[in-house]
């Protein structure tokens, strides 16, 4: 009998999954040799309907869905109707290039440039390859790429998903994910999260698996077993039953098995996720990133139009704490109202808090509709500051939340010098929240949106532990509390590492607190500190997960 063929990715939203494969259809290619255009007017008047119709089909997609798929949908049809896009390609059909051709040559000019600015715009690259792709099928008249219809439940399977894609899966239809690309911080990697569907990402030639092909995914381990057998099946079928057990087991606040107390707590960007995370077993929010009320508006939203949203956050989470981030934008995510001017690297740029200080009126009005909310709501309402990286800029921020009747800021610790001098930066605030995915990037050196970089953005790496355990002790001598709600707070094995180095509180997607609920109860605070210092005596990142798990509670690993 031959053993069923197993590739390993990285896991990117927990859970287990089987189901034949759907591949997703890939873009048509533009044609080989087409010829010059004989109606230049007619040829930019095609993409013109082209890039037009691709706008409106995402904005038709968008009814109905949930709140953040809608966001991303609008922003990427926005991407759609960009003038400069548009004159890139009309430039092409002027040097004589055919229209699918041209768009295809506009899209990666500008994809280019997208990677070369980093950030935001690097994050976008995806986005608009779909809308070129999109733009290209309808000018060539053929099917638009991308998840093709199906009625079983199946694992969708794809080089990278387009977030135009992702948003709208039928979570009744597709029970998993895998992806050849991408990364633990992909729009992929995080809707899939968000919608409680097991997922792997990087998996080798996963392209290459046939439609039909029934496989077994494990989004823990990033794990696909290809062509499993029914022994194998029954094996995580058992797996799946001892972890719902364990899951409806363990419930309440978060603690260690010895009584240390961890809250848990979820990550939120929108009206949506609020209520949806309200009804769970949660002990509030750790992340409201509040982008949505910003990015896709052309003017700056009204102290009163940011009060109904943010009451409409609160209002689920009575007697809990939300923690909010300010607006977390500069060149990296420009804002139409907010222009700040190109930057060489926008995301060493004015960002975050950095912008907030060119632009204080911006700032002043959220802070004033995020007092006026939670006066009106009984939510322990928290305010932080993204890119802070000195005592200065965490008291200048903390006046401003201070003088409007909200007692607790705090920063974000994303920034190395910030994590170096957390005692006094944290010192003149109420507390701190690490961003393990920007701490990664900016200690590494490497852009988190780049899929080639990976392994240097994993959260293993020792120097990243290291850096997280310098803030987790600075935070300390200050007494301040410091979370975590990048990512990585969501990886069970990886949460117990960072309670050992001190940290207090874990936010991620909702899906993924049962699992750390259920580490925390079988790990004593001083299991923790042992696995952490295993964690951090490792040479590089792959050796820090194989000593945790083989220290871990071995009943716990077997679930996991």
């Amino acid at each position: 009998m031959v053993a069923p063929e197993s590739r390993h990715g990285i896991g990117v939203s927990p859970g287990t999954a089987a189901g034949p494969v759907v591949q997703v259809a890939p873009p048509v290619p533009p044609p080989v040799g087409e010829p010059a255009p004989a109606d230049a007017d007619a040829a930019v008047a095609a993409i013109r309907a082209a890039l037009e119709s691709v706008a409106v089909s995402l904005e038709e997609r968008a009814t109905g869905a949930d709140e953040h798929a809608q966001q991303i949908l609008k922003a990427t049809a926005l991407i759609a109707r960009d003038k400069g896009l548009m004159k890139a390609a009309t430039k092409e059909v002027g040097a004589g290039t055919g229209p699918a051709n041209a768009i295809a040559k506009a899209v990666e000019s500008y994809a280019v440039q997208f990677e070369q600015l980093g950030g935001y715009f690097a994050e976008r690259v995806t986005d608009l390859r779909d809308v070129g792709a999109r733009a290209i099928a309808a000018v060539l008249g053929a099917p638009a790429p991308g998840v093709p219809s199906f009625t079983v439940p199946s694992v969708i399977v794809a080089q990278d998903l387009a977030p135009a894609d992702t948003a709208v899966l039928d979570r009744a239809l597709v029970v998993g994910i895998i992806t050849e690309g991408g990364g633990r911080t992909s729009h992929t990697a995080i809707l899939a999260a968000q919608m409680g569907i097991p997922a792997a990402v990087q998996v080798p030639r996963a392209t290459d698996i046939p439609t039909g092909t029934v496989v077994a995914l494990d989004g823990d381990s990033g794990a696909v077993t290809i062509e499993p057998g029914q022994v194998f099946l029954d094996e995580q079928a058992r797996k799946r039953e001892l972890r719902i057990d364990a899951f409806s087991r363990a419930t309440g606040p978060g603690a260690t098995r010895d009584g240390h107390p961890v809250a848990l707590l979820a990550n939120i960007g929108g009206v949506d996720d609020a209520e949806r995370a309200g009804g769970l077993d949660l002990e509030g929010v750790g992340l409201f990133r509040t982008e949505f009320v910003f990015l896709s508006a052309e003017t700056a939203p009204t102290v009163e139009e940011q009060t109904e949203i943010y009451r409409q956050v609160f209002a689920p989470f009575e007697g809990r704490r939300v923690v909010v981030r300010t607006l977390d934008a500069g060149a990296d995510k420009p804002l139409a109202f907010a222009d700040l001017g190109e930057e060489e690297n926008p995301a060493l740029g004015r960002r975050g808090l950095r912008m907030s200080a060119e632009r204080p009126d911006l700032l002043d009005a959220q802070i004033e509709a995020l007092a006026i909310a939670a006066r009106e709501t009984t939510a322990d309402v928290r305010v932080m500051a993204p890119m802070v990286a000195t005592a200065e800029e965490a008291a200048w921020f903390a006046r401003r939340v201070h003088e409007n009747g909200l007692p607790k800021a705090g920063v974000m610790i994303e920034v190395p010098a910030a994590a170096m001098r957390a005692e006094h930066v944290l010192g003149e605030v109420e507390f701190g929240s690490l961003g393990t995915n920007d701490l990664a990037q900016y200690t590494m050196a490497a852009d988190r949106m780049q899929g080639e970089l990976a392994d240097l953005l994993d959260p293993w790496q020792p120097a990243v532990l290291d850096m997280i355990a310098v803030a987790a002790e600075g935070a300390q001598r200050a007494g301040r509390p410091l979370g975590v709600c990048g990512e990585s707070a969501g990886e069970p094995l990886l949460a117990l590492v960072l309670v050992g180095l001190g940290i207090t509180s874990l936010s991620m997607a909702p899906s993924k607190v049962p699992a750390v609920r259920v580490a925390l109860s079988m790990h004593n605070l001083a299991d923790c500190q042992r696995l952490a210092h295993a964690a951090r005596s490792a040479r590089e990142a792959g050796l820090a997960i194989e000593a945790v798990r083989e220290a871990a509670n071995q009943e716990f690993t077997r679930i996991l």
